[in-house]
């Protein structure tokens, strides 16, 4: 049969948006991984009797790892393969979880949600992301990022609440056998349907001038984190980033990723009722990060940074004087986690911008320690001060300081940062 003339043709998906949804949903099921300490936290403190500081070291040291990782997982995303690489760390992630369903001994759970699943986790972490999106994108970089970043909150706080229900009669090895076994179907979805690169599916980048020149090759090992990292050390704009995301980390998943479902059990809430304020949190960090990527592509991102820590700070200085009751909560839930990873799009352009695509996803990946650095420190450091002071108070109100602290030091030294093309 001979299509009317007029008839519009219909277009296959380009292979870009293939790519994206593949790397979303390992960025999801990789966040989860890494919020699962955090439902894990009481059921192993009741079953073995650890306490609480040795339990969010353990947390503390996967974060890290997840940040550390991330800039040499970049550099050798560029001779291994973005492929390889990623079905390399959801291997790790699900050898670790399947793994401490045996543990019995703290070093145990040190070994394999810290050790094991930390550096799973930061080969596939935000890094992988930004590699994705300069290899498949040469449009529309910022709304895809956002959606990255989303993913990556919505992993984290979505699943929450079934997780916490698996831990409702104080049993933790459900929570580790199905985020391992959701690793393992995933490194099969990877192996089959992801493509290496727009030259290997025998199309451009999505939204590239049919006349721009080919991709340069690139070879690279992991030393070249290194030299990377000392060729933009005197950078403006590379301290403010990595700055700007240590706040970051320290007010997200460090803290309320980590702390935030005890924090509410010390105040009468169920587990999975505080997972449930997670979740409607990842919900409508979906919606806020993917906005944040649109207007990244159409404003100045310094200043979105700016409103962004700024709120972020002051709701996190606000929770302490709530009453916890489900409509102070639901507000907080909604405001804050529209707010929850937004940070991610503008940083991103600011660091494609100031340094070039090319090397941009290993400069993220360093930016990105700043953030994991502040989020191990917020783990660990939310622990010992609900140990010490019996409360969680000061931890989230000298989180929230952080944050208004972050947008004043933006404002201050954004006059001194030159970027291109804002």
């Amino acid at each position: 049969m001979q299509l009317h003339k007029d008839q519009p043709i219909a277009r296959p998906i380009h292979p870009a948006f293939v790519a994206a949804a593949i790397t979303f949903l390992a960025l999801l099921v990789s966040a989860a991984v890494r919020a699962a300490p955090g439902v894990l936290l009481v059921p192993l403190h009741v079953k073995f009797g650890w306490d609480m500081a040795t339990i969010s070291g353990t947390a503390a040291v996967g974060i890290f790892l997840y940040g550390l990782i991330g800039p040499f997982a970049a550099a050798l995303m560029m001779s291994l393969g973005i492929r390889r690489m990623v079905m390399l760390g959801l291997s790790l992630m699900a050898a670790a979880a399947l793994a401490s369903q045996y543990m019995t001994a703290p070093w145990h759970y040190l070994v394999t949600w810290g050790l094991v699943s930390g550096v799973g986790t930061g080969m596939v972490a935000s890094v992988l992301g930004a590699a994705v999106v300069n290899r498949w994108f040469a449009q529309r970089q910022g709304l895809v990022m956002g959606l990255f970043a989303a993913s990556t909150a919505t992993g984290a706080l979505v699943f929450l609440p079934y997780l916490a229900w698996l831990t409702r009669f104080g049993a933790w090895q459900p929570v580790v056998r199905v985020v391992g076994l959701a690793c393992l179907v995933l490194v099969a979805v990877v192996a089959l349907l992801l493509r290496e690169s727009p030259e290997a599916a025998g199309v451009r980048r999505y939204g590239e001038a049919a006349d721009a020149p080919p991709p340069r090759k690139q070879s690279a090992s992991a030393l070249l984190a290194l030299q990377v990292l000392w060729c933009v050390r005197a950078e403006p704009t590379f301290w403010l980033m990595f700055g700007t995301f240590f706040v970051c980390g320290l007010t997200t998943n460090g803290l309320v990723g980590t702390h935030l479902i005890a924090y509410c059990g010390d105040h009468g809430l169920a587990p999975v009722a505080a997972a449930g304020l997670l979740s409607t949190m990842g919900v409508f960090d979906l919606v806020g990060t993917t906005a944040s990527g649109w207007l990244t592509d159409r404003y100045d991102p310094r200043r979105l940074l700016m409103i962004y820590y700024g709120l972020r700070g002051l709701s996190l200085i606000a929770l302490p004087f709530l009453d916890f009751g489900p409509v102070a909560l639901g507000a907080f839930a909604i405001f804050y986690g529209l707010d929850w990873i937004a940070t991610v799009p503008p940083t991103v352009a600011i660091t494609n911008r100031s340094f070039g695509e090319a090397e941009a996803p290993i400069i993220f990946g360093w930016v990105a320690v700043g953030h994991q650095i502040g989020a191990a420190l917020a783990a660990w450091g939310g622990g010992v001060v609900r140990q010490e002071w019996g409360s969680y108070d000061p931890a989230f109100v000298a989180a929230g300081l952080a944050g208004v602290i972050a947008a004043a030091g933006i404002v201050a030294t954004g006059r001194r940062v030159t970027l291109a093309n804002v």
